[in-house]
């Protein structure tokens, strides 16, 4: 930055030079607001090719008389940068690298600037493989993660994805790419879940609508901890009586997850039972899974598996499954293997 800083003062005095930093590493950002090297207690370390306790004292110096602005942005919006870079010219950028992308985005977002024209310098590609997976779920922007509350009665579940999926002015399917429930109670349920949006302002009008409609939404965009961990723990143990546990298979298409709802939701099936767990994520792949747990008497069980076959879906029973024994109810250890089951026909 001060490199570049002091040759653009030299040679075009007249063009703004922004400097960008990670909001948990802004070494140079708290210096120049104090007007001193500031050294920082700890810094984060996504970013760790610009992740410094302490700026150097003569890029200070430099840094404090030419640069014009700081600019600070957040781990998504570094993913976001990587995301958008790919797209963009098909090279993955490591996080430092990937600044300069974050830091105009939200500078051309935030700022009343207009008919400006911006160079971006990107520089690094040092990329861990294995910080792919985070970087890939933290820079969907294109998806909203909320929590909602709802009544534990029949119908509920599918009410809220219909509410949720035609939530919309022109009332276009939207996609739902998460959702996420286990039973707790007799009086409500908690789901998070995840859908499609367009931007910020479509992700607030979806909120308001389903606040309208009286559902009780907590949006968990800059939850850390729902990001992190919450929207992947199954939701713990519930002492239910007769729970069975099924993870079925389907191929990813659009209208995937509506179509399989309505096959279980069907009113006209020969056996009663209760959605009491239900876990689904689109992960981009070709085929997708369902976990779904279903309260149902012993005396109805054949029956039940009687109407999977009807679906068409691959399915597989996990009911003696160690972990699903283990984390997620209260009955006996096993370790016994799945059962698989495999329908005659599949539903495209």
């Amino acid at each position: 930055l001060a490199g570049i800083a002091t040759f653009l003062k030299t040679v075009h005095p007249h063009v703004k030079v922004i400097g960008v930093e990670a909001a948990d590493a802004a070494g140079m950002t708290r210096s120049i607001e104090e007007n001193e090297v500031v050294t920082l207690d700890h810094v984060g370390i996504f970013a760790d090719g610009a992740a410094v306790k302490r700026v150097g004292d003569l890029t200070f110096e430099l840094c404090k008389d030419l640069v014009d602005e700081m600019v600070l942005v957040d781990s998504d919006e570094i993913c976001q940068a990587i995301r958008d870079a790919y797209y963009d010219t098909r090279t993955i950028l490591e996080p430092a690298g990937a600044l300069g992308m974050a830091g105009v985005t939200k500078y051309v977002r935030t700022s009343t600037a207009s008919a400006q024209n911006y160079a971006v310098i990107c520089s690094g590609a040092n990329m861990d493989f294995n910080q792919l997976r985070f970087i890939s779920d933290r820079a969907e922007s294109s998806e909203k993660l909320v929590a909602i509350q709802i009544p534990e009665i029949p119908g509920a579940f599918k009410q809220l994805y219909y509410d949720l999926a035609y939530c919309n002015v022109k009332n276009t399917p939207r996609s739902i790419t998460e959702f996420s429930y286990r039973f707790s109670d007799d009086s409500s349920a908690y789901i998070i879940l995840s859908f499609g949006i367009t931007g910020l302002e479509d992700a607030s009008t979806v909120l308001k609508l389903l606040k309208i409609k009286g559902y009780e939404v907590q949006d968990l965009g800059d939850n850390e901890m729902a990001k992190l961990h919450a929207r992947y723990l199954g939701g713990g143990r519930a002492t239910l009586d007769d729970e069975v546990l099924y993870r079925f298979e389907f191929p990813e298409r659009p209208g995937a997850l509506e179509d399989f709802l309505n096959f279980m939701s069907d009113e006209e099936r020969a056996v009663p039972y209760n959605v009491t767990m239900f876990h689904y994520r689109n992960r981009g792949s070709l085929e997708n899974s369902v976990l779904v747990g279903m309260q149902i008497s012993k005396e109805n069980k054949e029956g039940l598996e009687s109407f999977l076959d009807q679906l068409g879906f691959t399915f597989f029973e996990e009911t003696e499954n160690l972990v699903y024994k283990q984390f997620l109810c209260h009955a006996g250890d096993s370790e016994q293997p799945p059962v698989i089951k495999r329908s005659s026909s599949r539903f495209y």
